[in-house]
């Protein structure tokens, strides 16, 4: 990748975020103010945990196991998001993996790609946002969501997207009026907590389809081009460790480094310590050494179930 090629992809992740932030101070105090903030950070949080913690790590990968209830309310809070319906977006994730940056990955950067500079950018361009209308929601739910299509629950709320996309915007509403007790707070709620929360969190994951392919660290033998992107860590909530990801996918944690900040495995380890999660998969350290680049190839592979251990990888 070419220095003129990151600067471009760069300013694509980056300038709606820089726009948004240059409206704070020209907006705040009369159509930004701290109960937007507030409503802002908390629908961002619950939409973001709903899509890395239950779309994500609990319903693709399977890197935890709970009750049936915290499922749905996961895959509820995950639609939040306005990324799909439940079994659609699994069902995506889940043909990622098994076609990672080859033919039939719905969102490589690298698929079709020439080489050249204008390959990259439509590549980058395809990952980012474009395959939302070429590939997204083509995976056959029946092939790689099978057992959420067999979940008579999930079908229901797969059903109810539009209606989910509707309480994605009338909740801040609903709390932005509540916190000012009137309805020029409601109308500030909808708009930061609602539209710009929705445009923000779009970016990230994008950013995690389109960076998270093409530049940035990797330490594992993987046969794609993931890397670890250690800018996105916060606003991912540690999906952006994506390299280490691909090398174990069904680690529930992303973060493999104790400084590889990773909210959403906080999140899981908080669930397990109060009974709402179990059997949490994680990867001891010896596996990942033998998985390391240049790790001697005659070191016996780990027993699957060495990579659940009792206590989750804090």
């Amino acid at each position: 990748m070419t220095p003129l090629e990151r600067r471009v992809n760069m300013a694509a992740v980056f300038l709606p975020f820089a726009v948004t932030l240059a409206a704070i101070p020209i907006f705040w105090g009369s159509w930004l103010g701290w109960s937007d903030v507030v409503v802002f950070l908390f629908m961002y949080l619950v939409s973001g945990l709903g899509v890395t913690v239950g779309f994500h790590r609990m319903l693709t990968h399977r890197a935890f196991q709970t009750h049936k209830a915290t499922r749905y309310l996961f895959a509820y809070m995950g639609m939040l998001s306005v990324q799909g319906p439940v079994i659609d977006w699994v069902a995506d994730h889940r043909k990622h993996h098994a076609h990672t940056d080859t033919e039939g990955d719905p969102h490589s950067p690298h698929v079709g790609e020439d080489g050249g500079a204008m390959g990259t950018l439509k590549g980058l361009w395809h990952a980012h946002t474009a395959w939302l209308w070429r590939t997204h929601g083509q995976a056959r739910a029946h092939k790689y969501a099978k057992d959420l299509v067999e979940d008579r629950g999930m079908r229901v709320l797969n059903r109810k997207f539009p209606l989910i996309v509707g309480a994605s915007l009338a909740i801040p509403a609903v709390l932005g009026g509540l916190l000012t007790m009137s309805w020029h707070g409601a109308l500030t709620g909808l708009i930061w907590g609602g539209f710009v929360r929705i445009f923000l969190q779009h970016h990230v994951t994008w950013s995690v389809n389109s960076v998270c392919h093409f530049f940035g660290k990797r330490r594992f033998e993987v046969d794609d081009h993931s890397t670890n992107v250690f800018w996105l860590a916060i606003p991912s909530f540690g999906e952006s460790w994506h390299h280490n990801h691909h090398a174990f996918p069904r680690s529930a944690a992303h973060g493999l480094k104790w400084y590889e900040i990773d909210p959403s495995q906080m999140v899981i380890g908080a669930m397990k310590r109060v009974g709402l999660a179990w059997d949490v998969v994680t990867i001891t350290p010896e596996r990942q050494a033998q998985k390391l680049v240049g790790a001697k190839k005659a070191a016996p592979a780990a027993k699957p179930e060495e990579e659940k251990v009792a206590e989750p990888v804090a």
